[in-house]
């Protein structure tokens, strides 16, 4: 570089001379450009060093003098990429006034340090001087403290304080970043909580609370540390183990296993001796197609059947229970508007005198004629009505119809009395005026009292007090049956039997199923049965024996003398109109 080319330079990037005092020259502005802690270089319109100061050297590790005549992009030490070279290129060219980037560079003396690099024209616009680049200032400024105090507040921000561990937010940051770059193609997940944690809190406090999640915490990591897995906390005592590049479901399900050896193991803390188990939910799948939100859902489902199944264990995500589940939420949801559209239908099963097979009665049973699932069974949707409450309702109407339905019978042959028989859930009994809805019932379908019998299972019965005891005696003082379904499964509180306004009890399939044949008889059970049916007798109560199947049960069910029987060897549940045939003939099915 000449000597007029330097003073160009330097003219061209002086400010105006302040209103008063000598003018600073071209000698005072090197000396400046020379004596400066920044590092700076002044570059051609080609984009070359046309001078660089001491401090720039430095930097590069390179003396100043050296680099004149570089093409910034060759500064390998400042990592000017094409972006960065473009950007610069339209700063010397007039078509934008700055360009800027972070780096991190080596420094000369061996140090790693954060850089800004910035390009500013020195003066005229390239257009305005009649050049067809201008000139330009590139600085280089050390913001590795700025850089560094950022670092500090990201890690706080990012890691949770008790364990150190990463946080949620740095957590589903690393596991978006996983499922759009995994390496294997495959993403898995441990995600895992404390069994008994809120105890520890609540009997040693939080400080114990605390220390005893951070020694999880490094358990969690000696864990995971051979397979380079990310272990983080995700909040109160839930912990995660995400396989970044997962190999597999195997190796995902011995780390669970590892997992739990590690933590059954005693903590002592403080003179304390603490025992923990975990509970964890393993979900491994393709990344592609599969977003944070769906393997956080898997996980926090396989996590609840973990807990579901026994605690203590770790359980691996299974689609078809996952569809079950979400089978039944959806047809939890679905069932007051089913109600409300009319889809749920009732069958009848006779119940049939075992001393000479006439039909004597029927049970009502339940079906929904669901517009995608086809019919389904009471044991389908039954126990989510009483879950969510719509067993209310439901068993209003089922109640309803089958009253109207038992007095059309009665109507078209009132010389066959036949009762039919509705089974209560506990809930009707608790959620709703049950002897209210009855007495209505029976007076708007003019059906007598005594053609009604309302079913309770030994659970729901035994040790009843308060409002289901007296709602089951004013119901049968008002002439309606009572029975006990499923009797012999429950409590057999038998001492109190005999205080309850029971005329029937409905003996438990798994009973009768030995009677099949004189083969598979099983004595045990003949005793447990004929115990049974001489103690209601002597109670002044009938027995009905379900889940009747062949002739030899009903055969050995009437020589030990039940009153009646029901199953599919008289009939499987039928319509209405069969039992009216029924009606019209013999009785026998």
């Amino acid at each position: 570089m000449t000597e007029s080319d330097d003073s160009a330079g330097f003219r061209a990037s002086a400010s105006p001379s302040p209103p008063s005092g000598p003018p600073l020259g071209p000698a005072d502005y090197r000396t400046a450009f020379e004596a400066a802690g920044l590092a700076m270089a002044l570059i051609d319109g080609e984009g070359r060093v046309l001078a660089a100061n001491h401090a720039l050297g430095q930097l590069l590790g390179s003396p100043a003098a050296e680099l004149a005549g570089t093409p910034v992009a060759a500064l390998t030490g400042l990592g000017i990429d094409d972006r960065a070279r473009d950007e610069c290129q339209a700063v010397l060219e007039g078509r934008s006034d700055s360009m800027s980037c972070t780096r991190r560079l080596k420094h000369g003396d061996g140090r790693s340090v954060w850089a800004r690099v910035t390009v500013v024209p020195t003066g005229e616009p390239a257009a305005r001087s009649g050049r067809r680049r201008g000139t330009a200032l590139l600085s280089v400024a050390d913001i590795s403290e700025r850089c560094d105090l950022q670092e500090r507040l990201r890690h706080l921000q990012m890691h949770d304080p008790v364990t150190r561990l990463p946080n949620r937010s740095l957590f589903f940051e690393r596991l978006s970043t996983a499922l759009a770059e995994s390496t294997t193609g495959r993403i898995g997940l441990c995600y895992l909580d404390l069994d008994g944690f809120k105890a520890v809190n609540d009997t040693l406090g939080h400080r114990v609370g605390d220390r005893l999640l951070d020694a999880v915490a490094d358990r969690l990591r000696r864990c995971a540390e051979p397979g380079g897995h990310l272990v983080a906390r995700l909040g109160g005592d839930e912990f995660a183990l995400l396989a970044e590049a997962s190999t597999g479901t195997q190796p995902l399900t011995e780390l669970a296993e590892q997992v739990l050896a590690a933590l059954q193991q005693p903590f002592d803390l403080d003179g304390q001796r603490l025992a923990v188990s975990a509970s964890i939910g393993v979900v491994e799948r393709p990344a592609a197609g599969t977003t944070a939100t769906e393997l956080m859902q898997a996980a926090d489902t396989t996590l609840y059947w973990a807990k579901a199944d026994g605690k203590a264990r770790w359980t691996l995500f299974d689609p078809e229970r996952n569809a079950h589940r979400m089978t039944r939420q959806a047809l939890s949801s679905t069932l007051r508007p089913a109600l409300e559209r009319g889809e749920f239908a009732l069958e009848y099963q006779p119940i049939v005198s075992l001393h000479d097979e006439t039909l004597t009665g029927v049970e009502a049973l339940v079906r929904w004629r669901h517009p995608r699932l086809g019919t389904l069974a009471p044991n389908r949707f039954i126990g989510l009505a009483e879950e969510n409450g719509a067993i209310v309702p439901l068993g209003r109407w089922i109640l309803a119809e089958s009253c109207r339905q038992a007095r059309r019978w009665q109507l078209e042959q009132p010389g066959r009395p036949l009762y039919v028989s509705v089974n209560v859930a506990v809930r009707q009994v608790w959620d709703s005026d049950l002897v209210a809805d009855v007495a209505a019932i029976l007076e708007e379908t003019g059906l007598p009292p005594g053609l009604l019998q309302l079913e309770l299972t030994e659970s729901a019965v035994m040790g009843s007090a308060g409002r289901p005891l007296k709602a089951l005696q004013a119901l049968s003082d008002m002439g309606v049956r009572i029975a006990i379904d499923d009797f012999g499964t429950g409590y057999s509180n038998l001492a109190y039997l005999s205080r309850l306004p029971v005329r029937g009890l409905k003996l438990d399939g798994t009973f009768v199923r030995g009677f099949r044949t004189a083969r598979s008889l099983n004595p045990a059970d003949e005793t447990i049965v004929t115990s049974l049916v001489q103690l209601a007798h002597n109670l002044g109560l009938t027995v009905t024996a379900e889940c009747v199947e062949g002739p030899a049960q009903a055969d050995r069910l009437r020589r030990i003398g039940c009153d009646t029987g029901q199953g599919w060897h008289y009939s499987k549940p039928v319509p209405p109109d069969r039992i009216s045939q029924l009606l019209v003939t013999d009785g026998s099915p």
